[in-house]
This record gives C-alpha cells, structure tokens and sequence, in this order.
C-alpha cells in the first residue's frame, strides 16, 4: 500500500472507508515504519508541532455498580482499588491548580467512580470546582461523571464546563463482552445530550480486551460519525482482581502505534491522545506515539495506577523538537 499516497488523499479530504482502514490495522510488522512516516505527516498537517497534557484527578473512587471488566474501582470485583468519598470542591480545585503549575496540563478533568452522579450535593460540589478552575486557571475544564442527563449537563456548563469525557470503551459489537449492567445506547446518549448542549466531546476506547482489529476500527468509526472532539486511547494495564487481568493478553508495541496510526488516517483532523497503559504497553517506545500521530497525552497519575513522572513526559516533547499548546 502507497501510505504516503493515502496521506495526501486525506490532506486533501477524503476520508478512508472502513476497508481501507481494515488493511491498515493488519499490516505486517515489517511495515509499520512506513505507516508511521505517513500519519506523522498527518499529525503535523493538522496539529503541527503542538501537543497537549491532560491530566486528571480520581475525585471519588470505589464502590462502582457497574461490571465493566476491566475497571479496578467495580464492586462485583476484589481488587486493591482505595475506596473513599467524593473530595472537596477545594481539594478537587486544588488539583487542577497543581496540575497546571507543576506539570504543564492544559486540560483537567475531574472524575468519579459510578454509574453516574446521584445527589444533588455532589453535582453541586463538582460544579463549584470546575467554577473556580475556570477563574483560576487557563485549563480546559473537563469532567467524567457517567451517565448524565440535560439539566445536570447545563448546569455544569453554566459553571464553566468546556468539555465531557464519556469513552464508549469498545465497539458496539464488542461492548456485551466488557459490560452487562449498562447498554452501549446509554452511553452514546449521554454524548448526545452533551452536544445539544454545546460541550466538546471527548470518548474513546480501552484496548487489549479481546477484540479485533476489526473491532478497534469498528470504534474510530462510530466515534468519526459522532464527531467528537478529542479521542483518548487507552491500553489495558490488567489489575489483578479483574476478569481483563484473568484473560489479558497484551498488546505488542507495534500493535499499539498501528492502533494511532489508522486512528489519526480515520480521525485526520481530531485529537488523538494515548493515556492509560502507555508506559506498560510503549515502555521505551513511548516516545514514538507521537511519530504515531498522537498529538495528547495524560500527564500524573491515573485513576487507580502510577504515571512516569511529568519531567519525564516534558523531556520527552522536548527531544522530539514537540512544543505544549497552551491555547
């Protein structure tokens, strides 16, 4: 296959069809360098030099009713997962803060465990913290708080809210195998009413959970028609506890750049991000998620697990010649 060819077809706006994409997912090894040569040249057409830092804060962890088979944080599960309450809008603005100033973050967002945000309370406390980040900060204020319905998602925007992040996880053919307790239409719901409502959308997907190629395509598809804004990839980093740690079987690096290469060919002009897992599934490859075609990454800690630290990350950007956007 002609990479760079397809590349200037993109550039000049065409999209790449699912079968083309299905090629791109399954090349072999020998030929990834070229692949990658290709959305390189993709990234740097619609994203230039510029990269972003996200970074964000488990602001209520444990005790989930869901099932999803790879999350520490469920309850149908035994793990080592910290179980505490939801934290103080201080304590959740104060995070955003220190990420901002310690780390470079340029967006932040705070997360909880659950379904979704039960008490009034608790809406109100977030929307308290994502008021003062907004004051406080030049951070994009972002949350995850699960399913959510129109009033909850206008309130939060009238307090400051820019954007809502609410993976799909997997695709829709795939979705029975990770998750029973909740549909794949409730989710894509929740991203709908976000829209209506004006935010920016950020959804993707965990990978490593037994799907296909065809599957992870299958996703960028869904997510392309929904036209989210920003699609982070995350790599399974097995908790042991879990059914995904049971049955993990772990994607090669190569695998994973194949995955933001064809991510940025179907998704040209998106932010495509690696996060979760990156330093497990990359380790001294990390760096090439950039030649990859990302243009995001998670700086911090994650939800249940370490990150490496944010010097690291900044070092990193540094030596590939790589600059923070900070608009």
């Amino acid at each position: 296959m002609n990479y760079q060819g397809l590349a200037d077809e993109v550039i000049a706006g065409m999209s790449i069809n699912q079968t083309t994409a299905d090629q791109l997912i399954n090349i072999s090894d020998a030929d990834i360098f070229p692949l990658l040569v290709a959305a390189n040249r993709l990234r740097q057409h619609y994203k230039g030099n510029r990269v972003k830092f996200c970074a964000i804060v488990n602001a209520k962890s444990g005790r989930c009713s869901e099932n999803c088979s790879f999350c520490a944080q469920s309850a149908h599960y035994q793990t080592a997962c910290q179980v505490y309450p939801l934290m103080t809008k201080t304590e959740m603005a104060d995070n955003a803060k220190a990420a901002e100033k310690n780390m470079s973050a340029t967006c932040f967002s705070i997360v909880t465990a659950g379904k979704t945000v039960h008490a009034d309370q608790e809406i109100a406390a977030i929307g308290s913290a994502v008021e003062t980040i907004a004051r406080e900060t030049n951070l994009n204020r972002c949350v995850s708080l699960g399913t959510l319905n129109s009033e909850q998602i206008k309130g939060l925007k009238t307090a400051g809210l820019k954007r809502l992040h609410h993976n799909l996880e997997t695709a829709k053919s795939f979705f029975a195998q990770v998750c029973t307790t909740h549909t794949y239409e409730e989710r894509l719901a929740t991203i709908k009413l976000a829209q209506a409502e004006g935010l920016e959308i950020c959804s993707g997907g965990i990978f490593g959970l037994g799907e296909t190629p065809a599957q992870r395509v299958e996703l960028a598809f869904t997510l392309r028609e929904l036209n989210v804004n920003s699609v982070p990839i995350n790599i399974l980093n097995p908790v042991p506890g879990t059914p995904a740690a049971a049955n993990h079987h772990p994607l090669s690096p190569f695998a994973v750049l194949k995955l933001i290469a064809v991510y940025r060919f179907i998704l040209p002009a998106k932010d495509i991000g690696l996060f979760g897992g990156r330093e497990k599934a990359l380790g001294s490859l990390q760096p090439f998620m950039f030649i990859a075609g990302a243009n995001v990454t998670l700086v911090g800690d994650y939800l249940t697990t370490k990150g490496q630290s944010s010097d690291k990350d900044l070092q990193m950007i540094k030596d590939l010649g790589l600059k923070i956007d900070y608009v």
